[in-house]
């Protein structure tokens, strides 16, 4: 049973189809919908009402409220404010709850999440959502847009605009000087894990990561046993474009592992008031669409980089020579900031490995950015005494 075994080329299609499923219980999909939605946890204190969405409907309500719930977020367009707004509604259906993860993850619902993962990537392909461009343009503004190239005609269709191409590539810190990683992309970075387990999973704190899970069983996963693991996280707002952190030759790398496409079950965790990713429980993100390569440097051992398309992100896409480079293969040369693929529109992240004791700590030269600031926002403070 896969996605290419049903016709979708509608909204109306896809909610015709759920709702087949529901009444037909086709494949348990109205038995494991239900005990989602009976599981389903209270939001957390303060939450955001404009991420809200309200899953506990009693039996005879569930089926309407997914259709609408689709159908809402088919129509919807996604600003800079609100990039992950229906994807948060999305995740609170699975947030703490494991019936929810179970419907999400595997089966008929994971099929569902899928076919509507295409849709909506059809939608952001088409001539339509060109109005969204718009949007989005008037909103980054035109200094910042400036830096971008900006094609003949315009660009075409959202996917286009959101996976932009740079006109003056970023500088590459100490080009010369292998021992420098550089970050892969506009990200928020954060280490993860610095004692990696090749077989299973080690509990660091909250933190848990599969290396032979996360590489899809590559053999060269045993050589990142007792390494580092570094996220690079990806907000909607930001430069698309992914490049190699370090110089050496690709020795391997798949373009398309494929996975699940929801199933955080703590998603607005991981967005917390801007900390983004900082003490979070990785371990999900082995599961995801991904695509990874393994670079060999000269000196310092073995690299890998797994780009991850999370929330609405079916497949992370390499330039061609990177695609798929296996043991039989000669060796792909990389240059550190060489540009390896893109991303979609989404949520998505990088995570980097490195050998035991090769990456002790991030490290950022004095007078270098380390972060950006929100406006203070104004608050009326009283002093009792």
């Amino acid at each position: 049973m896969e996605k290419k075994d049903f016709k979708v080329n509608s909204i109306n299609d896809f909610i015709s189809l759920i709702r087949n499923w529901y009444n037909a219980d086709y494949c348990n999909f109205r038995t494991m919908y239900l005990k989602a939605v009976e599981t389903v946890k209270p939001f957390p204190q303060e939450t955001d009402p404009s991420v809200e969405y309200e899953w506990n409907k009693p039996e005879d309500e569930a089926l309407d409220n997914l259709c609408d719930f689709f159908q809402e977020w088919y129509q919807w367009n996604p600003d800079l404010e609100t990039g992950l707004q229906y994807i948060q509604k999305f995740s609170w259906l699975y947030y703490e709850n494991q019936n929810g993860l179970n419907f999400v993850t595997g089966g008929i619902g994971y099929l569902m999440t899928a076919i509507y993962v295409d849709l909506n990537g059809q939608k952001m392909d088409s001539s339509e959502s060109k109005t969204l461009v718009k949007h989005w343009m008037t909103e980054i503004g035109k200094e910042e847009m400036s830096k971008y190239i900006i094609p003949e005609g315009g660009y075409q269709n959202f996917n286009q605009f959101f996976s932009r191409e740079l006109i003056t590539p970023r500088p590459v810190s100490s080009p010369n000087d292998d021992s420098v990683v550089v970050s892969p992309a506009d990200a928020i970075v954060n280490m993860i894990d610095d004692n990696l387990t090749v077989n299973k999973p080690l509990s660091i704190k909250t933190q848990e990561l599969s290396v032979y899970q996360l590489l899809n069983g590559s053999k060269y996963t045993i050589y990142f046993e007792g390494g580092t693991a570094v996220s690079n996280i990806l907000m909607p707002t930001v430069y698309h474009r992914y490049h190699s952190p370090v110089s050496g030759k690709v020795i391997e790398s798949n373009e398309d592992v494929a996975g699940i496409y929801f199933g955080i079950k703590d998603f607005p965790e991981l967005i917390h008031n801007g900390d983004v990713g900082y003490g979070y429980d990785y371990s999900i993100f082995e599961h995801f669409r991904r695509g990874y390569l393994i670079i060999q440097t000269k000196e310092y051992g073995k690299v890998a980089m797994i780009p991850v398309g999370l929330n609405t992100i079916s497949s992370v896409i390499f330039d061609s020579k990177f695609k798929k480079i296996t043991s039989g293969d000669t060796p792909q040369p990389i240059v550190k900031g060489e540009e390896v693929g893109y991303f979609q529109y989404g949520g998505s992240l990088n995570i980097l490995l490195f050998e035991k004791g090769v990456f002790p700590a991030v490290r950022i030269p004095q007078g270098q950015e380390i972060g950006t600031m929100n406006k203070k926002t104004a608050t009326k403070v009283q002093f009792n005494f």
